[in-house]
């Protein structure tokens, strides 16, 4: 098995519903956000995947997400932005994304959600 990782940034703000302390009030972060592949198969120029496809995968969610009140988009009316539902709504979306570019060959692991640099959220399925 193979693994291919790439990091990138976003900035947002966001409140947390349900919540006594401080993160109930509006306020941001800076995001980092972790994809990590997987596959078995190497293409003919023996890579899982070139990086920057999978930077152009992750690009529209970021896209979305940056410089926005993250309460304020779908499926966040309803749901808490936390950093766990954050990272299964990267995961959902950026998983669709690759098994359609890949045809099934790469899909995503995990990705992890980093709210500051000492706490994160991960998901995988």
């Amino acid at each position: 098995m193979f693994e291919v990782t790439v990091e990138d940034t976003f900035a947002a703000g966001h409140y947390l519903r349900n919540y006594k302390g401080k993160c109930e009030n509006p306020h941001g972060h800076n995001y980092r956000v972790r994809v990590t592949l997987a596959g078995h198969d190497l293409d003919k120029a023996g890579l899982l995947l070139d990086f920057k496809d999978l930077r152009e995968v992750m690009k529209p969610v970021i896209d979305r997400l940056d410089h926005q009140m993250i309460n304020e988009l779908e499926p966040f009316t309803t749901i808490n932005p936390s950093a766990e539902n954050l990272a299964k709504y990267f995961y959902d979306e950026t998983n669709a994304r690759m098994k359609s570019h890949t045809h099934g060959r790469v899909s995503i692991k995990t990705v992890t959600i980093f709210e500051t640099d000492e706490t994160t959220a991960t998901y995988f399925e």
